[in-house]
């Protein structure tokens, strides 16, 4: 089991570890990745997305309800009371807040879902579909929180809003949906319910772009790591465990809950028990905000899901 976690973290790192190279080296630009973070933010991930959640069918993501509900509430909670943590008793600015806490929240269900899930329960439809759910879950109903506040805390710095939070959302809503990290998936989602099919020249013609895109993602945050100076810190150490144990042992204590046992309950624990996301890392940077704690968190789950993984598998065996 070891070496089936480590295989599929071994290119999560390898690339990371050449975006690094290129930007210490100079090969790229470390401090204006903005070409790059296009590419990735605005083509590569939503088209990647919008083809994960448009084949999903309709029926299989509501005969998975359970998974999304404890997903869902999961990645809220954590997110909820990590965020609040940075922000009263860190002091930190609601944008650097909104980073760590969708890093923190937001596992990467992208690349490590379907490796690790398959080495449990086998692969198969039934697999690729609780994985594909799970991106649903946390592109649509996750993601969004972090961009309204990187846009209201934009929009106040740029004086264009001066009302309140409150009358200042609808304008927000409206920023976030339109964002193409965020309509790519929601639109994927839509046509599902509708039981509409893409075209298969169209799905075939962004199957490219889809494919790069963990890759472009992995890269990028390679870059914006190597221009920064990563420290160990209180507010590292409490994200990165709440990322590698107290989310899953929130999602487990959900499980219980609702009564969920097999495949299923084991699904909804081990992809909450997967490492951090790099998604706030590179939603940061499209917004120039720069998170090192976010950073730090990113690079330590990474490294230490080799050790809570194993556990989590081997606690879930029974249920």
């Amino acid at each position: 089991m070891t070496y089936v976690i480590v295989h599929a973290l071994a290119p999560i790192f390898i690339i990371m570890l050449l975006g690094f190279y290129a930007g210490k080296a100079k090969m790229v630009d470390n401090h204006n990745v903005s070409l790059l973070n296009i590419f990735v933010m605005d083509f590569a991930l939503p088209a990647a997305l919008f083809a994960a959640t448009v084949q999903t069918p309709w029926s299989g993501i509501v005969q998975q309800w359970p998974l999304v509900v404890v997903l869902t509430l999961a990645m809220w909670i954590t997110y909820g009371a990590i965020y609040l943590l940075c922000t009263r008793v860190f002091n930190k600015t609601p944008q650097d807040a909104a980073v760590l806490t969708l890093t923190v929240a937001l596992p990467n269900y992208a690349a490590l879902g379907l490796p690790i899930l398959s080495s449990v329960l086998g692969e198969g439809s039934a697999t690729s579909l609780s994985v594909a759910v799970s991106i649903a879950c946390g592109s649509v109903l996750m993601t969004p929180f972090c961009l309204l506040i990187l846009e209201r805390e934009k929009a106040l710095k740029a004086g264009s809003h001066a009302g309140s939070s409150l009358a200042m959302l609808p304008v927000l809503m409206w920023r976030s949906v339109t964002k193409p990290i965020v309509w790519g998936p929601l639109l994927g989602v839509v046509l599902s319910a509708f039981g509409l099919r893409m075209p298969e020249l169209l799905l075939t013609s962004i199957k490219p772009l889809g494919l790069a895109a963990t890759a472009a993602a992995l890269f990028l945050t390679g870059v914006i790591l190597s221009a920064r100076q990563l420290k160990i810190n209180r507010v590292v150490i409490i994200g990165s465990l709440a990322t590698m144990l107290i989310q899953p042992f929130i999602a487990w204590a959900l499980v219980l809950m609702l009564g969920l046992h097999g495949s299923l309950a084991i699904t909804a624990i081990l992809m909450i028990a997967l490492s951090a996301g790099f998604f706030g890392v590179v939603f940061g940077n499209r917004f120039g905000v720069e998170s090192p704690d976010a950073e730090a968190t990113l690079l330590i789950s990474s490294v230490l899901c080799i050790v809570t993984l194993p556990l989590f598998i081997s606690l879930t065996a029974g249920i």
